[in-house]
């Protein structure tokens, strides 16, 4: 049975009149909870990160400035993204499910996770706060793979509308992690060209499709398609992890790409295809954007419902 990594304290992270607010998460788990999808997810407990697996992604100091920003009642930490005084716990406990994620799916008889957690992530640079995002969930997870589990080879794949610069900042110069964004471009943060494709030792594991608003849902999937089957052919990963945003939707007020939200079900089936093949099935989700309270609960459905049957129908 597929784990689901969620928590009340992600609800605390409050925001105000916010596209990223509590209502998000507290959509999605009552359209869950009131479905016969409940029965198909164990939740585990889990724990906040440590100050050291936080570490191996942001800045000490930096972390520093998020614990007293919180406990000062907060406000604005950056142009876009509202700190509440709960949301330092909230974003460590956000990372410690994808670390308890990686724990499981390595090391014990389930192969899929899914972590909806708030605040997402994946814009979150080394030394600050970026785009709704306080610290790098995804990343953190996988840097606990490599440098705990010493895995060789993770894939991440990130189909949020927004390019997940600070996933790639992280991963820029690694030759273990490769990570893969389909993105709309030009757009925010502005990153995500075709020409990023890593430095160093990393070179090469880095690939960018940016997406022009407009382009068709037929050459979205077969664009995304032949460049995840590429990019999982030269990596060949252990595990897979997906920065799993819904805000491409052609509803959501602050990204569209004209998706559907029926398009959720493909796109989480190419995913667990290339785990499938590649990485012993192990696959982890993580929640990113989607802004949508009407649309969102339903993305997440039909995203939650595929996982849970691929695992089961193999």
């Amino acid at each position: 049975m597929p784990l689901l990594y969620t928590d009340p304290l992600f609800l605390e992270h409050e925001t105000g009149h916010h596209p990223e607010c509590p209502e998000r998460l507290s959509r999605i788990l009552e359209n869950i909870d009131g479905s016969e999808l409940n029965k198909r997810y164990t939740r585990p407990q889990f724990k906040a990160a440590t100050g050291e697996q936080i570490a191996r992604v942001h800045n000490s100091n930096y972390v520093q400035l998020v614990s007293k920003f919180a406990e000062k009642g907060g406000g604005r930490i950056e142009a876009d993204t509202v700190v509440s005084p709960q949301s330092y716990d909230a974003t460590r406990l956000a990372c410690g499910a994808g670390i308890a994620a990686v724990d499981a799916v390595l090391t014990g008889d389930e192969i899929r996770a899914a972590c909806l957690v708030r605040p997402p992530g994946h814009h979150a640079l080394r030394h600050q706060a970026m785009g709704f995002c306080l610290f790098n969930n995804i990343a953190v997870a996988a840097k606990h793979a490599v440098e705990h589990h010493k895995l060789s080879r993770v894939l991440i794949v990130d189909w949020d509308v927004h390019h997940g610069n600070g996933t790639q900042a992280t991963f820029y110069r690694s030759e273990n992690v490769y990570f893969l964004s389909i993105h709309r471009h030009p757009f925010y943060p502005g990153t995500g060209t075709e020409d990023e494709t890593g430095e160093g030792p990393g070179l090469g594991t880095t690939m960018n499709l940016p997406i022009e608003f407009g382009t068709s849902r037929d050459d979205y999937f077969s664009r995304f398609q032949i460049m995840i089957k590429d990019i999982a052919a030269q990596c060949r990963p252990e595990l897979v992890l997906l920065s799993a945003g819904f805000d491409a939707h052609r509803l959501d007020p602050v990204g569209s790409l004209g998706l559907e939200t029926h398009d959720y079900i493909m796109l989480t089936q190419l995913v667990a295809d290339i785990a499938n093949e590649y990485a012993d099935r192990r696959l982890i989700s993580f929640l990113e954007g989607g802004y949508n309270l009407e649309i969102l609960p339903d993305c997440v459905r039909v995203h939650l419902e595929t996982l849970a049957g691929d695992a089961e129908g193999i």
